[in-house]
């Protein structure tokens, strides 16, 4: 531990903690706000680059308080906040669409896709606000997310953020999954949740999901090892969420539903490129 002596008041102390990133998602970061910085002919900055795409990554992956990031790197909060703004900004932007997604994965000859939706904890608002963002599903505040991986687990898109009452299916008839799915000519397997989702079932099936049991029909054993091949297909997805949600910044969300879409995208890529490095 190091410690500094200011010239009055207590004694600062300075602490380090292990970043698990690669230096390929750093270089990322780095790159990505060394091209801005040219875009916008910025002459000087207090840290450069490199040092300002380590402490916007120990944000994002650790959930530091901004205040201990400035403290100990000499700035104040607000510009550390700035810092992590631009850089969540800019990853977003490459995040990819969810056409051009399924359009590349069947180019290169997938077949199916992994559907699944997710609930992104927030705190507790005020008002209107506070009831729109209850799950009674999961009994939790949050925001409602929905993302396709490939059969690997890999993210390959996540949908705008919704209300955590909504529900997945919804959410799903509102992005057109289904449309999206059957112009790239791909399938998805999903849970039990999106039952009734494809509009085509006989005639064009692009949504496979499990067999409920109802009050008056219970599962034959055929149905029941369907069920189970198909969950274990699709236990992958769950792997995609958790490398996503290893970022901790996701542990409690502060933001509105519009800044939370950004911010998730912009994770999207960063997992993505510690994933498949």
């Amino acid at each position: 531990m190091k410690t500094n002596q200011p010239a009055e008041g207590s004694r600062d102390a300075v602490y380090q903690v292990r970043l698990p990133l690669s230096k390929s998602t750093i270089d990322l970061v780095a790159g990505l706000i060394r091209q801005r910085r040219n875009r916008l002919g910025t002459r000087w900055r207090k840290l450069d680059p490199g040092s300002q795409a380590i402490v916007v990554l120990a944000v994002l992956r650790h959930d530091q308080r901004l205040v201990d990031m400035a403290g100990g790197n000499a700035v104040s909060a607000p510009t550390v906040r700035r810092w992590v703004e631009e850089a969540v900004n800019l990853l977003s932007a490459r995040a990819p669409r969810l056409d051009r997604t399924l359009k590349k994965i069947a180019k290169k000859g997938g077949v199916v896709v992994l559907l699944d939706g997710t609930l992104v904890r927030t705190r507790r608002r005020t008002g209107r606000d506070n009831r729109m963002n209850y799950s009674g599903k999961h009994k939790a505040h949050g925001l409602l997310f929905l993302a396709l991986t490939d059969v690997k687990g890999n993210l390959i898109w996540i949908s705008p953020a919704r209300p955590g009452r909504s529900s997945e299916i919804t959410a799903a008839r509102h992005d057109k999954i289904t449309a999206r799915l059957r112009e790239a000519g791909l399938g998805a397997l999903a849970d039990l949740g999106f039952v009734g989702l494809d509009d085509q079932p006989e005639t064009d099936p692009v949504i496979i999901t499990g067999r409920k049991a109802t009050k008056n029909h219970k599962l034959t054993d055929a149905e029941k090892e369907a069920n189970r091949l198909l969950n274990r297909e699709r236990a992958a997805v769950e792997h995609g969420f958790a490398n996503l949600k290893s970022w901790r910044i996701l542990t409690k969300v502060r933001m509105n539903a519009r800044h939370a879409t950004t911010l998730l995208r912009a994770l999207l890529v960063l997992t993505n490129t510690e994933v498949q490095r």
